[in-house]
């Protein structure tokens, strides 16, 4: 008889137990969200084979507290709920290789925020803006252009690359930028060289050799009190009032590379190929997915006989598209490059909303609208 007693109150204890988790009131989709896509870009070691620094990243407590953003913000970036600490440290500009043999880069998953825009001899390079970079392989590392020191400056980024062109050192020093790179003193710091691939596409970073750099350099990681983001996000994932619609949009730089991006309507992203196969983040050897993606065309000309190119964005404005979940609308742009002011519009004149997510960009030169394939 003790014995029915004893079992009838420990099955009494346990429902009583799940019914106050679910009387709890705790709604935590947005978070949840937020932590399966942190948990992924931060994973440990067997899948990986990257162990994130300590210092790397700051892991979110699920609990009841956190259903209303309780200590979170919206990222400036990506427009998430991510940690206070996360959501105001400055991002990390990441300079990476898009040669074919490194297409799939170490890392670049990482990013919230993917510029491409084109170099010399028809090749393009890879701009990552990320807040929450992690992992001992990073890369691999290319050298700046100009263009992608202005974009850094627009996130008040840290920028990080190994060697620059004469017009991005003078951008650098015009513009005041903080930067890592791997041709100074800091270089052995930040980064090392992987002697199993090819120079130059084998100069990699770790978290933890960035966070050296930064020390070393005295750089300030956290944003300006007065800082102002250039992104309106809204709250929800929102569809677009469009009729044009994208399941795939072709960008043909040249003949050497032409990425393209096609939608899973099941997960409402965009799934990005290059090169003939999907375009993967070699760390986690996923294939690189993106919310939304902006097309921002540009005049674009060669500043001189390197082939060494340029564009109209210090003190310009412009056309583009702006796509997400399937849909597409037109959009124009306009920057400031001294006022470090940059802001998309739609077709009303109001600033642009973008959906919650990871973003694609690119500089595409304006002359070339032919060269850009939705179907």
């Amino acid at each position: 008889m003790k014995k029915l007693i004893y079992y009838v109150l420990m099955i009494l204890t346990m429902l009583f137990l799940i019914g106050c988790k679910k009387d709890s009131g705790y709604n935590g989709s947005v978070v949840q969200d937020y932590q399966k896509q942190y948990d992924e870009n931060n994973k440990d070691s067997e899948e990986t084979g990257v162990t994130p620094e300590a210092e790397a990243s700051v892991t979110p407590t699920i609990s009841p507290e956190n259903a209303s953003h309780e200590g979170m913000m919206q990222s400036y970036i990506s427009g998430l709920w991510v940690p206070e600490e996360v959501g105001t440290k400055r991002p990390y500009a990441f300079q990476f290789s898009n040669f074919k043999t490194v297409s799939n880069q170490w890392g670049i998953s990482q990013a919230d925020i993917v510029y491409e825009c084109i170099v010399e001899g028809g090749i393009t390079r890879l701009l990552g803006i990320g807040e929450n970079y992690s992992g001992d392989r990073i890369g691999s590392t290319r050298s700046s252009r100009h263009y992608f020191v202005s974009i850094a400056d627009e996130y008040d980024a840290i920028y990080i690359h190994y060697g620059k062109t004469k017009y991005a050192t003078a951008k650098i020093k015009a513009l005041g930028i903080d930067n890592l790179d791997g041709e100074t003193g800091i270089g052995t710091t930040v980064f090392y060289r992987d002697k199993s691939m090819k120079a130059p596409h084998n100069a990699f970073a770790s978290l933890n050799g960035i966070l050296k750099g930064i020390k070393q350099k005295g750089y300030e990681t956290k944003y300006e009190q007065d800082f102002d983001p250039h992104y309106s996000f809204y709250e929800e994932d929102t569809d677009l009032t469009s009729d044009t619609a994208v399941n795939k949009i072709s960008l043909k730089f040249s003949a050497y590379t032409t990425p393209y991006f096609e939608y899973d309507a099941k997960d409402k992203l965009y799934n990005r190929f290059q090169f003939g196969g999907a375009h993967k983040d070699s760390n986690t050897g996923k294939q690189l997915q993106f919310k939304n993606i902006i097309v921002q065309f540009v005049k674009e000309w060669d500043i001189d006989h390197n082939d060494y190119q340029t564009m109209d964005i210090e003190n310009a404005s412009g056309s583009g598209y702006y796509i997400t979940n399937g849909r597409m609308i037109k959009i124009n742009w306009k920057k400031n490059e001294a006022k470090r002011f940059m802001r998309y519009y739609n077709e009303d004149g109001e600033e642009l909303t973008l959906n919650p997510g990871k973003t694609y960009i690119t500089l595409f030169p304006r002359d070339r609208v032919d060269d850009i394939v939705i179907k």
